[in-house]
């Protein structure tokens, strides 16, 4: 009886971790699927997207009756701007990354002057920022179509020099000058939020090119005396830094919003409160629906809502770095990776500073937080980099002899293309340097080939034997000539 209990109790250990086993390798199998990259960027893309409005909803609606307006006039809006970004994400994803990458340079240029134009009096200031363009009822803020344009120009500059990028000239020219121009445009509306994620662009394209380590050392110590001086430089930056250091100096003041936020996350508890059951949204916490709605996140689906808007973002950048590191073209994957950190860096600054771990720099969280402009982009970034994932050298196999697939064919996508590396050149032979003035050249005998038919050496072997012969008669020559114009 023993022998047979310990039989079936090693049986009861060894089950779970032949589940487990069964369960990775299940995972393993799925996952070296050719498309299985794009299906779950399309899986995050959706459930992001379907949080986003859901929270924008609850956040929103209770300051909305509070004001005495409807109490979907904020999601209505919001929605509208989804439905734009959505058909905008269809159209990207047909669209040819080819042609994409042709059409950058003429993106960045309309940027930059898009970035001149709203310091004119056609721009429009809001939140003490004049970065807005206001067509009636339809707003855009041009900085977030410049982060995009800043990747794409960026790459393809970058990748058609890669030969010379171990030249600093070549490297930083013209990438960092444009991008310091950007910044300048920027910082003159003032939006220090949108200056962090330009730096973030920035340094994500010298990185995943190769730039030399000291290069990032001097990005990192200018990015902190600029930072000091902008923080000094204005009232407002200083008193948020000063409540970062300590939020209770001032309750009332610059702290209501990290300490209320803060309240709302411990107010939530493991399960949180329910969705439109949260006091924040009840003018509690300003902007609580775009700069602090990580916090109404906490304190309506507590710690389990939390920790799934971090999981999906740390899925993002996962699947991201996955695509750029499974792709042969340099340039996509240069841009897959930039567009990763991006938004991942983005959630994470605005996470950040809901939690007291940064200064509070007004950045929203992707995908989640209310802004026309800044879904609108996002969900473009997120077409590009579905494009990114259909364009890895197996999918591109699999979709063009399968087929489209189920997905592929209701959103009727074309087959990509194949990526061809550009062709090597030939080496080019070095023409002949020109002849020194009044130089003349040896003068080889001249063989009669008729008169040294009947000599036993090949014409050929007579003529090296003359050029020899000749060629050691001018050496005996210079010397005699050297000696008598050196010693008399």
């Amino acid at each position: 009886m023993s022998v047979v209990a310990e039989k079936t109790r090693s049986k009861r250990k060894v089950r779970p971790a032949g589940r487990i086993t069964s369960l990775r390798g299940g995972l393993t199998a799925w996952l070296s699927r050719p498309l299985a990259d794009f299906h779950l960027l399309l899986a995050i893309f959706g459930m992001l997207t379907v949080l986003g409005l859901v929270m924008v909803l609850s956040a929103s609606a209770p300051g909305q009756v509070a004001s005495g307006v409807s109490a979907y006039s904020v999601f209505q809006k919001q929605l509208i701007y989804v439905c734009v970004g959505a058909v905008l994400f269809w159209l990207v994803l047909r669209f040819p990354l080819r042609r994409l990458r042709h059409m950058s340079t003429a993106a960045m240029g309309i940027g930059v002057l898009l970035l001149a134009l709203v310091l004119s009096p056609l721009g429009d200031v809001r939140g003490g920022a004049k970065s807005w363009f206001t067509v009636g009822p339809i707003s855009f803020q041009p900085i977030e179509a410049v982060k995009l344009a800043l990747a794409l120009w960026g790459a393809h500059v970058l990748v058609t020099k890669r030969a010379l990028l171990s030249q600093y000239r070549h490297l930083l020219v013209p990438v960092v000058p444009v991008a310091m121009l950007v910044f300048a445009l920027v910082m003159l509306q003032p939006d220090l939020g949108g200056t962090i994620t330009l730096g973030v662009v920035l340094i994500s394209l010298l990185w995943f090119v190769g730039a030399p380590m000291r290069l990032f050392g001097v990005i990192a110590g200018g990015a902190v005396a600029g930072a000091v001086v902008l923080a000094i430089g204005a009232t407002y930056r200083l008193q948020r830094v000063t409540s970062f250091l300590d939020p209770n100096a001032d309750p009332q003041g610059a702290g209501l919003q990290a300490r209320q936020a803060m309240f709302a996350l411990a107010e939530g508890g493991l399960f949180g409160k329910g969705l439109a059951q949260g006091s924040s949204q009840w003018r509690y916490l300003p902007n609580v629906e775009s700069d602090f709605i990580f916090a109404v996140i906490g304190e309506e689906l507590g710690f389990v809502g939390c920790a799934l808007v971090l999981a999906l973002f740390g899925g993002l950048a996962w699947v991201g770095l996955r695509v750029a590191s499974r792709n042969t073209d340099p340039w996509i994957r240069i841009v897959s990776a930039t567009l990763t950190v991006w938004l991942v860096a983005q959630a994470a600054i605005n996470i950040g500073y809901v939690v007291r771990l940064l200064p509070v720099t007004g950045i929203t969280l992707p995908m989640i937080s209310s802004g026309g402009t800044s879904v609108v982009m996002t969900m473009i970034v997120f077409g590009i980099l579905a494009n990114c994932a259909r364009h890895e050298p197996e999918a591109v196999a699999a979709l063009r002899s399968l087929g489209p697939g189920r997905v592929g064919g209701l959103l009727k996508l074309p087959a990509p293309e194949a990526y061809r590396p550009p062709p090597k050149r030939k080496p080019v032979r070095p023409s002949t340097p020109p002849r020194a003035p009044g130089r003349r050249t040896a003068q080889l005998p001249v063989v009669d080939e008729r008169r040294m038919a009947g000599r036993s050496a090949p014409p050929s072997e007579y003529r090296r034997r003359e050029t020899r012969r000749v060629n050691q008669s001018r050496s005996e020559q210079g010397r005699s000539t050297r000696g008598r114009g050196r010693y008399n």
